[in-house]
Order: structure tokens, then sequence, then C-alpha cells
């Protein structure tokens, strides 16, 4: 494994794993830090924990940006803390795992030497984020808030106004296509509106290099094609191999957005 810290801004960092290309965050105040998601089981959480410890000293809280294996099930090394998180993550986690197990389980199958996918009791949020919170860190400010429905039905962007730096989950990617196992293709495009509006400096996803606010502007616009490519497909307009003809995405990524339509009525 390899995994490095970049600083993004005094006291906001960024923490790259090749493994899954994940970044992890870290936002530092004077008086306490934010960890931004926790990797994929409580060893790996130790590691990023021995790894902030490095850097700081200060108590840590824990932001979850959404219930995948990989940004969650490494919560248990921080505790005891408080952890935040969506309600529907918190329900997600409540239910004891075995989603982000059998997530977990597909990765590792991949893998070469297979991953260590030993099933993992979450850790369940204790403190919920259903309208934007601020965090008071000490002399910093950040604002944890879920944008919308996209990526999954609860993601969670962290914004730290005073260095410009958006820490936005996986609602981007860099370095491949947006994953769209358990998304609302309509409706993504209007979350990563919803975040260009705050006019980050710096973008971090959820796997990938840090990215410029032109960046995720650009993959928006993309979602926003794709997203009217699917009204197209459920207006009966286009049929599905049209769309994934036109769209800005690759067949399997485009598919997998097709597969995951609603029709108005089933919401």
């Amino acid at each position: 494994m390899t995994a490095r810290w970049v600083e993004l801004a005094d006291g906001v960092l960024v923490r790259r794993y090749e493994e899954l290309d994940l970044s992890v965050g870290l936002v530092i105040g004077d008086s306490s830090a934010l960890v931004v998601d926790t990797r994929s089981d409580p060893g790996q959480g130790a590691e990023l924990r021995t790894a902030i410890r490095e850097v700081t000293s200060r108590p840590c809280s824990v932001v979850l940006t959404h219930a995948h294996f990989d940004h969650c099930l490494g919560t248990a090394a921080f505790m005891p803390t408080t952890v935040w998180a969506h309600p529907r993550c918190r329900d997600d986690l409540a239910r004891g795992g075995a989603v982000q197990h059998a997530e977990a389980l597909a990765w590792s199958r991949a893998q070469r030497p297979p991953y260590d996918a030993a099933l993992v009791r979450p850790v369940v949020p204790d403190r919920l984020i259903a309208d934007d919170v601020e965090l008071d860190l000490g002399g910093r400010q950040v604002l944890l808030t879920h944008p919308g429905r996209g990526h999954t039905d609860h993601d969670v962007a962290v914004w730290s106004p005073d260095t410009g730096v958006l820490f936005a989950g996986d609602l981007v990617e860099q370095g491949a296509d947006p994953d769209f196992t358990d998304a609302f293709p309509l409706d993504w495009p209007t979350a990563v509106t919803e975040l260009l509006g705050m006019t980050p400096r710096t973008v971090v996803p959820g796997h990938g290099d840090p990215l410029a606010a032109e960046f995720v502007a650009a993959q928006r616009d993309d979602l926003s094609a794709l997203a009217d490519l699917c009204r197209a497909v459920l207006a009966a307009e286009l049929d599905r191999g049209a769309a994934v003809s036109l769209s800005p995405f690759a067949p399997p990524t485009t598919f997998a957005a097709l597969a995951k339509l609603r029709r108005p009525e089933m919401e």
C-alpha cells in the first residue's frame, strides 16, 4: 500500500491511497480536527489514525460522506468519538453492514492478492446531518452539507470556507467514470451544481487527485448530458442502445445509470 499526505491549505490535508485510488480528508482547527472518511476496515482505519497523529494531536471527530464500505468501515479505529453522517447513511449502517460487506467481497474477488474482506460491524453514526451543520474546530469553521441525491441518496460534502477546499466524496470522481451502483442519475447533476455554488478553489473527490472547479463543472455537464439521455429513455424517445452510443461515459457506466432509472411515480 502506498499512501501520502497532500497539504491543500494550512491545516487542510488529503491522504491519498494507491489502493482504490482513495482520498480521505483532515481539517485541523485550533482545538480539534475533523476526519473525512475512515477507509475500508478497522485495520485500515488504525493506519489512518496513526498517520493523523503524526500530523496533529488534537482530538478528532469523524464525518462519513456515504455508506460505501471503502469510506466508512474503518470508523471503529477512531472510537470513542463523534461520528457525523446523513440520516439515511446512519440507517444504512444500522442494518448491520451486510451491504458494505458484500461490496467489500465483490471488490476483494477482483484483487491479486485478495483483500481481507472479513465481516466488520459498522459504527453507527451518532450525529445527523439532516440540514446543513456548521462545526467550530477552534478558529476554523467547516460546513457539513447534503446537496441532494447523486452518487447515493445520502451524500455529504465538507466545505472549508476559509481555505476554499471542498471534500465532495464520490459525488465527484477523478481518474474513472462516476459510479452509478446506488445512484440517482436524474438528480446527480443538481447536487454537483449545488457544490459548485460554493465556488471552491480545490475539490477533493472520493477517489482521485484534488481538482480545480473547472474539472468538476465539466463532469457536471457530462452528468447532465447523461441525465437528459435517461429522461429520453424514460419517455420512450430513445432506446437504451442509442443512449449508450450518445453518452459521454463508457458503455458499462451508462448501462449502470440506465439500470437505476426510476419513474416519478416510483419515487
